[in-house]
Parts: C-alpha cells; structure tokens; sequence
C-alpha cells in the first residue's frame, strides 16, 4: 500500500505554486490544469471543492465562483517528486470557460501528423 503524501513532500516553485492536473474522477477525462498555491490547496482541502491561484488575476480563485460550474474533491494525490498534484473531482458542470466539459478539447495538428 502507498504511503500518504504530507505537506513537508510538496516542491513547490520559485513562486510558491504547484501545477495541478484535474481529471473527472468517474471516467478519467483531463478537465484542466491550473497551478496551486499553499492557500489554494489548503482551502481545496477544507472546503472539498477546487481553489486554484490565478496568475492573470494575481489571486485565490474558487473554481465555479461566478460560473457555478464547481468541482468536488474526491482525491487529492501527490506525484513521485512532489512538485505536481493530481485532483480527481466530480464535476457540476463544464470545466473550460468556454463551455466544453475539458479545457483539451482541440486537438493538435503538427508537421507530420495525419
């Protein structure tokens, strides 16, 4: 059985921020990345729904504040090197500003792909 993760494993940046990585907990789609900050993550902890620390706004940003579309926590995991954290949620509705259910809805077309 693996090992919880406790605050003195995190790694976090020269900023003071972790990515991370939100997958709906039921079927596994990536909804986004977002970077967390030590009150993010302490709030997410409390509180069972997604904060994230904006770099646009320079602030605390509750997921679903304005757009209703919260996320509910139903693990928080830890990476192998501490410097990333997956959340796994259950959605209340899109996760992409733009309305699709996963901020990776397009697909990349590069220089020798079909």
């Amino acid at each position: 059985m693996a090992e919880p993760a406790q605050w003195s494993d995190l790694r976090w940046d020269e900023r003071g921020l972790l990515p991370a990585v939100v997958q709906d907990a039921n079927d596994g789609t990536v909804l986004m990345v977002a970077w967390m900050s030590r009150e993010a993550l302490r709030l997410t902890l409390e509180t069972g729904e997604t904060h994230f620390w904006s770099r646009s706004r320079g602030g605390l940003w509750h997921k679903g504040e304005t757009s209703g579309n919260v996320q509910h926590v139903t693990g928080l995991h830890v990476d192998c090197d501490g410097d990333t954290v997956l959340v796994r949620v259950n959605p209340a509705g899109p996760a992409c500003h733009t309305g699709e259910i996963s901020c990776f809805y397009r697909e990349f077309r590069g220089a020798g792909s079909a």
